[in-house]
């Protein structure tokens, strides 16, 4: 089983494409199986912001793929990193 992180449409994209070309699979071979039109797969191979999530899902799962959702384990931020939001709201206020 290969793992691969995904953080953007673009990579959820080429991972789905990857796949579809190591089965052989032609773009209108996935809509057809999928129920949607070439272009769609096209468009969503392009990476695609508004991809539908479900569709992108059933295309996954068309060709074998899981997604599996972790909790990122976030590093503290260093000092330079911080904003004093009350300082923020206070300047704005014209305080």
């Amino acid at each position: 089983m290969t793992t691969t992180t995904v953080r953007t449409i673009r990579d959820l994209a080429a991972t789905a494409r990857g796949r579809r070309l190591d089965l052989g699979l032609s773009q209108a071979q996935v809509a057809k199986r999928v129920g949607v039109s070439r272009k769609w797969i096209v468009e969503f191979e392009a990476g695609k912001p508004s991809a539908e999530l479900g569709l992108a899902l059933r295309v996954l799962d068309e060709l074998g793929l899981a997604l599996d959702v972790s909790t990122q384990i976030a590093a503290p931020a260093s000092s330079g990193d911080t904003v004093d939001l009350d300082a923020v709201l206070e300047e704005h206020r014209g305080g």
